[in-house]
């Protein structure tokens, strides 16, 4: 993941209101941080959104961005994703991670042996799940927990993982019981 990549903060909710404000659904731990953002940008890296005001609302924010001046205007970007830029981040504090960062590291036992690589990070409801690419066959989900992933080497490109007993192996893979 290089420095200069976009990260989600925000999706256009719709329209609030009669006079072109937009609710922002934010992806931010503070919804606010997103007016210190200010110039949000789309998927492309093009110019998004400015955010010249906002206060707090139920999972994101209400406010005025310079593109906007009708309630239809507004309307009509519900579903506009927005970025910023990676470097824009604050630094994440120590043994804490942004979870985009995890993508791409390689997963390996306590002892050693390759498991896969991050594909993808989810959260179905239930906590934060790791998407491991084995190097053959399906991917299967791990907990990001301590428990399952007692360790993040970031520098090394690294995330030492405990597999659950519970990930079956396939038909091909087992052995046979005597």
């Amino acid at each position: 993941m290089s420095s200069d990549s976009l990260i989600l903060v925000a999706r256009v909710a719709g329209a609030f209101g009669v006079k072109g404000e937009v609710r922002l659904t934010a992806y931010t731990a503070d919804p606010m941080a997103l007016l210190g953002y200010r110039d949000l940008l789309r998927e492309t890296g093009a110019p998004g959104l400015t955010l010249t005001s906002a206060r707090p609302a139920k999972g994101g924010v209400v406010g005025r961005v310079r593109e906007v001046e009708t309630r239809e205007q507004a309307e009509a970007l519900r579903g506009l994703q927005l970025y910023v830029p990676r470097a824009a981040l604050p630094a994440p504090d120590e043994d804490e991670f942004y979870l985009i960062d995890l993508v791409g590291l390689a997963v390996v036992t306590p002892a050693g042996e390759a498991l896969g690589v991050v594909r993808s990070v989810q959260d179905f409801g239930a906590g934060d799940l790791l998407e491991i690419q084995p190097p053959q066959g399906a991917s299967w989900y791990l907990p990001f927990t301590r428990e399952a992933v007692p360790e993040v080497r970031l520098a090394e490109r690294t995330l030492i993982a405990v597999r659950p007993d519970e990930i079956e192996v396939e038909d091909d893979q087992k052995t046979p019981s005597a």
